[in-house]
């Protein structure tokens, strides 16, 4: 472990060093940020997942940068030329643009129009040019012509590459350029010429110019992906004066020829070398600011979703609506097991609405369903308002399910292995209705980026994309713990300590020896070893287990610890459990260990109070407005009640009920100034809206949500 990374890191979050250095120590032992949040708070200090990923983040970094700068000595030490004074230079540098800057004037690079002029014997010239002491440099220029510098002025220009490459190479004036960059850079978008009918949807950046500063994620985006595509021209730059006069007031030192030649050389450094050198880093740190903008925005919607109210174990009648292809319907047990499969045709063409209510009404009855689970896309409203009119023996809810993602789903292997004897419409149905039971273990199941929440996340780097969405579904199924009897492989996979193999294997071994009876059951697991089960366990329920505490988040390593407070007071741990007269007598301090402090002694105590307990909310009955059905029944004015299905920097994306979701704007948010859309809605939240404007041809909708009282 590096101690000057423990020091920066430290100094960079304002940490004491103490708690980074366990942290990172527990994450070399192969500890995940969800075990080290919950089961290790004394070694970091009680820190969240948030601050753990944080030094992850810091420490992955820093070992990239040491990488780097491990190669450019290896490479300056080859070409002999790596002295004390640059060695020393390299081991200081803090940062990857400044490790670059020194690097810069021994980077191989390929032929410049400086190496050529070396090659000519026009070095020394560039030297007595730069120093500018020289009245009549044209006339000592005359000195250097030769076969290959037939006449003074080739001489001079020569001289200037090499002043050029030399002003570029400057870290100082990097530096003050990058500096000019940061402050006053603009971005401008242009049309690519004769792309007006092709890029029409690019429309606002046929002309546009923004301080790249207050440039919104969203929007840079949206004008590189124009780029990409080819309609539009993007540069990034300070205004030129500027640039050049902080160069001119470096480099420029008298006021004879060879100044004018010096100050000739600079603009030329700027326009050939320093600025595009320049453009493209800040092409690349905006690009990833914007993606970590966007990426952040994706993750936070993603962890709403995942953490969306489940029903619970219901039996479920779910329903993919459709109008000539009908209505494809499911009945699930209360496991979410599939026990049968039809299709109805209540709607046009057919209208068999009659004959499908009958039908509904006898497997509502059939399989003693509980709740009906209905797509949200076509047909969807129509639908919802056929089974309302059905008449049922007994209390049947009705819930309106996000079917993003579904149809990818249907379509993937995990699919196919779950329902190999059944087609992609009935797989997609059963979606739908486990989606309600509980929307985390069937969303895990689905590529995040075919859920439908996010902004331009197929323009992100893919990558960070990924491992930030693995990172939340991760923290999203060991907060809310999995039950080892009935989890899929695919939610098992995100387990701390598990991931793809050992998930497989405690399936098979599901499969093999019957539901598991304890915790401790995991050790005959194949390749299941004691890190893996020290990682793991904690999240891992067994309801009707014989140790009570397998049903909760106590982790075993703890058990003996509740034995003890159970026999200090002369009960069982089932009595603790069950009687709050009995934990109130419970001192946590008196438990204090040299290993166990008093975090996780308050956890286990929180525990036992609400063993297992779920920390998702209750889901509730949401109902669209009677007046409309679809785009064409939406007039401005209308007051609707709508659900939030999706968050973006530039506003949310409002359901009221007509398959096309509408946008508030971030300015129609809320009666004050709104810096961010997701300081003021979250996702599948209840709202009233007001419609501000349609457009039917575009299938745009403007909607408001000032004066709602939300």
């Amino acid at each position: 472990m590096n101690g000057q990374h423990i020091q920066i890191i430290s100094r960079l979050m304002d940490l004491p060093a103490w708690r980074v250095e366990n942290t990172l120590k527990l994450m070399e032992e192969g500890a995940t940020i969800p075990f080290i949040s919950r089961y290790r708070k004394e070694l970091t200090g009680s820190m969240d997942e948030v601050k753990i990923a944080e030094i992850k983040q810091h420490i992955t970094r820093l070992t990239d940068l040491d990488k780097r700068r491990a190669a450019i000595l290896k490479s300056i030490d080859g070409q002999d030329k790596l002295t004390p004074e640059l060695r020393k230079s390299i081991e200081a540098a803090t940062n990857i643009n400044e490790l670059e800057d020194i690097y810069l004037p021994y980077k191989p690079k390929r032929k410049t129009r400086a190496m050529a002029a070396r090659e000519k014997g026009l070095e020394p010239l560039a030297e007595i040019m730069l120093q500018q002491k020289e009245q009549d440099i044209e006339n000592l220029a005359l000195q250097f012509i030769s076969d290959e510098v037939p006449a003074g002025e080739e001489a001079l220009q020569g001289a200037r590459d090499i002043v050029a490459e030399w002003i570029s190479e400057d870290k100082n004036a990097r530096d003050r350029i990058r500096s000019l960059f940061d402050k006053e850079a603009y971005i401008y978008s242009r049309l690519v010429k004769n792309k007006e009918a092709e890029g029409a949807k690019y429309l606002d950046y046929f002309d546009f110019y923004e301080k790249l500063s207050k440039c919104p994620s969203h929007r840079l985006l949206a004008i590189r992906r124009g780029e990409q595509e080819g309609f539009l021209k993007l540069t990034i730059e300070p205004p030129e004066d500027k640039a050049v006069g902080i160069l001119d007031r470096l480099f420029v030192r008298g006021n004879n020829s060879a100044s004018g030649h010096v100050s000739l050389a600079v603009r030329d450094s700027y326009r050939r070398l320093l600025f595009p050198s320049i453009e493209s880093e800040f092409r690349a740190s905006s690009k990833e600011r914007a993606d970590r903008e966007a990426i952040d925005v994706f993750a936070d919607n993603l962890k709403q979703l995942l953490l969306a109210p489940p029903l619970g174990q219901k039996r479920i009648l779910a329903v993919d609506p459709g109008y000539r292809t009908g209505c494809k319907v499911v009945c699930l047990d209360a496991q979410g097991n599939l026990l049968h499969n039809e299709t109805i045709y209540p709607h046009p063409p057919q209208n068999e609405g009659k004959m499908a209510a009958r039908k509904i009404a006898s497997l509502v009855n059939q399989y003693k369903i509980e709740a009906v689970a209905i797509g949200n896309g076509t047909a969807s409203r129509e639908t919802e308002h056929f089974i309302k009119k059905v008449k049922f023996d007994r209390e049947v809810l009705v819930f309106m399910v996000n079917e993003n993602g579904a149809s990818v789903y249907s379509a993937s292997k995990t699919a196919r292995e779950e329902f190999p004897d059944y087609d992609v419409t009935v797989r997609g149905s059963v979606s739908i209705g486990r989606r309600l039971t509980d929307p985390l273990a069937e969303l895990v199941k689905i590529d995040p980026k075919a859920i439908g929440v996010g902004q331009y996340q197929h323009d992100v780097d893919q990558n960070k994309l990924k491992e930030s969405l693995d990172q939340v579904v991760e923290s999203c199924v060991n907060l809310v713990g999995v039950n080892l009897n009935t989890a899929s492989k695919h939610l098992l996979t995100y387990v701390s300590g598990l991931g793809p193999q050992l998930a497989q294997n405690i399936v098979l071994y599901r499969k093999e020896n019957g539901p598991f009876r304890s915790r401790k059951e995991l050790r005959k697991v194949s390749r299941l070893g004691d890190k893996a089960f020290e990682q793991s366990a904690g999240f891992l329920r067994i309801p009707g287990s014989k140790h009570p505490l397998d049903n909760s988040a106590v982790h075993p390593e703890s058990y003996d610890i509740v034995m003890q407070m159970a026999e200090d007071l002369g009960a069982e741990i089932e009595d603790l459990i069950q009687k709050e007269e009995l934990r109130k007598k419970i001192v946590p301090e008196k438990y204090i260990t040299g290993t166990t402090g008093l975090p996780t002694l308050l956890d286990i105590l929180q525990e036992l109070d609400r063993p297992g307990r779920d920390p998702r909310s209750r889901i509730e009955v949401f109902e669209f407005s009677n007046e409309v059905y679809k785009i064409d029944d939406l007039k401005p004015g209308m007051i609707l009640p709508g659900i939030v299905t999706n968050i973006t920097r530039f506003g949310a994306f409002v359901d009221v009920g007509v398959k096309q979701d509408g946008l508030v704007h971030i300015s129609q948010l809320a009666d004050r100034f709104v810096t961010d859309p997701a300081g003021v809605v979250t996702l599948n939240q209840r709202v009233r809206v007001r419609v501000l404007e349609v457009d039917i041809a575009r299938k745009r909708i403007q909607l408001s949500m000032k004066g709602q009282n939300i």
